[in-house]
């Protein structure tokens, strides 16, 4: 599948269009895209110095020597494309050797009158095939640069302005006069999908003024979000997510906040850039999700392609801090990346999500605050996502503990027979997609019918599942009893609402589950 274009324009300059695309440009190649920015701002080039810590050398080939290529007759463009170095990897294709003297002297219309605009759909082609994300950083104003920028090259255009009438009315002006270029051109090219974001917005001062303006913006900007915002999602709230909040900090110098904000909160600027490179990640599509749960529609772009450091993160209580370590080592022998959480603080909470893949929530008659806390986050940030949460009990833990979102789970009992290498090799089977094996499954839940206190109707239930479990492990249907022993955990968890009429075990289910217990051991 070709790769997306996406054109970062600003009628007027000082909106921070440069540093939103460098740092969104590492977003996205965090996130595990190929990613490749382009510097279209011939005349007063800068993007360069967003990764001078990254580059090699000042004086690279670029946009101006494509030109030239063409000139001197080449009908196949040239890989100018510098891969930069760090962890989060980009591409960059820079302006270009004496840029100020070559772009003063090309004539833009002349150009296309030889057939650039073919050269050009065969640099887009080259650059869309070999990268998810073309970021080009356009010109200010109305120009011919710009027209390339906006019109030619883009599949979606990022608008940036600020809360002024010339830079908010000039963005607006620019995509209406793309569109209507677009349609002019000899090349395939859809209406323009426009990102409208309210740059350097300060909300802190002046709090009435900043509505107002906010406002004004909305109402002049509205338009632009008809061919891609959901219905259901009013156009003033997803401004609001599109806003990017002047932070004095990051005015000074050519700086990648995200590199020194790898897990921004809501008052720091990498959190708004976060959301707009979803939007981008997200193809504009789901914004329903944003406008709903802003850091799941986030997490779902970020763990979408990447790989975590640790399959399972096993958040438990210090009382089972020692099981926890058994039960780490188990599971790295069965190839288990798992990683022990004994602390509720707000820094391993952030980093939760980028810690492990799923959640192994060990309880010990109670759910503690901080456990709380990290289930809420992780379950907020998974949505649509393939994360799990496994709770694993122990056997003086009613189910009731557990929050309403997860308390229909099947959970594990840490029961007398249950020792930590079943309990790894349960959890190994859940994260592999495999149904248990059932020997550990079976005496766990065994265990638990020979300690249950159940009302007597129950009882007959329960006897009526242990003569079925019998049959089905003589039969060796392993299907037919993993069903059986999910029927039976339901019933035991349903019967501990029940405070009064509940007896032991009657004799007869004491020997079933005798019987039983033998046979899965043999």
């Amino acid at each position: 599948m070709p790769g997306t274009v996406i054109t970062f324009y600003s009628y007027k300059g000082g909106v921070g269009r440069s540093f939103a695309l460098a740092n969104i440009a590492v977003l996205l190649a965090r996130w595990g895209h190929r990613v490749l920015c382009v510097d279209w701002d011939l005349e007063a080039p800068g993007l360069h110095h967003y990764f001078e810590h990254q580059l090699d050398t000042t004086d690279a080939r670029g946009v101006v020597d494509l030109v030239d290529d063409f000139r001197a007759g080449r009908t196949q463009p040239a890989d100018y494309a510098i891969r930069l170095s760090g962890a989060d990897p980009v591409a960059l294709i820079p302006a270009g050797r004496d840029h100020v003297e070559k772009v003063q002297r090309i004539d833009w219309g002349g150009l296309y009158d030889d057939g650039f605009g073919e050269y050009l759909e065969r640099c887009r082609e080259q650059w869309t095939s070999d990268y998810d994300f073309v970021l080009l950083d356009s010109r200010t104003g109305v120009s011919d640069i710009a027209g390339i920028c906006t019109a030619h090259l883009p599949d979606r255009l990022v608008a940036l302005f600020t809360a002024n009438q010339q830079s908010v009315g000039g963005a607006v002006d620019i995509a209406r006069r793309a569109n209507v270029a677009r349609d002019k051109l000899p090349f395939d090219r859809p209406a323009l999908t426009v990102l409208p974001v309210l740059s350097r917005f300060d909300t802190r001062e002046e709090y009435d003024r900043s509505e107002d303006w906010r406002r004004t913006c909305v109402a002049q900007t509205k338009d632009l979000f008809a061919n891609w915002l959901d219905m259901s999602v009013p156009v003033e709230l997803m401004s609001r997510h599109l806003t990017l909040p002047y932070v004095s900090y990051w005015s000074f110098g050519e700086q990648l906040s995200v590199l020194a904000e790898p897990s921004p909160g809501p008052d720091q600027i990498s959190f708004a850039l976060e959301t707009i490179a979803a939007v981008i990640a997200h193809d504009f599509d789901r914004t329903d999700l944003l406008a709903e749960n802003r850091d799941a529609y986030v997490a779902e772009v970020r763990t979408r392609y990447r790989e975590f450091r640790h399959d399972l993160l096993i958040s438990t209580p210090r009382p089972l801090a020692d099981f926890a370590l058994k039960l780490v080592r188990s599971l790295d022998d069965l190839g288990i990346r798992a990683k022990r959480s004994l602390s509720g603080e707000r820094s391993l909470l952030d980093r939760s999500e980028d810690d492990a893949r799923h959640l192994c929530l060990l309880v010990d008659t109670e759910i503690k605050r901080w456990q709380s806390a990290q289930l809420e986050q992780f379950v907020r940030r998974s949505i649509g996502q393939d994360r799990r949460v496994i709770p694993v009990l122990t056997g003086n833990t009613p189910a009731t503990v557990l929050p309403g979102y997860v308390g229909n789970l099947r959970d594990l009992r840490l029961g007398p027979l249950v020792d930590v290498l079943e309990v790894a090799r349960y959890l190994a089977n859940e994260l592999n997609g495999r149904a248990d094996e059932d020997g550990p499954e079976l005496r766990q839940v065994l265990s638990e019918v020979a300690e249950a206190q159940l009302r007597p109707l129950m009882w007959e239930l329960v006897g009526e599942l242990l003569g079925d479990m019998f049959l089905a492990v003589s039969a060796a249907n392993r299907s037919w009893l993993h069903e059986l022993v999910g029927d039976l955990a339901v019933v035991l968890k349903r019967d501990n609402s029940y405070q009064e009429g509940q007896v032991p075990a009657p004799p007869e289910a004491v020997t079933l589950i005798n019987q039983l217990m033998q046979r899965s051991l043999e």
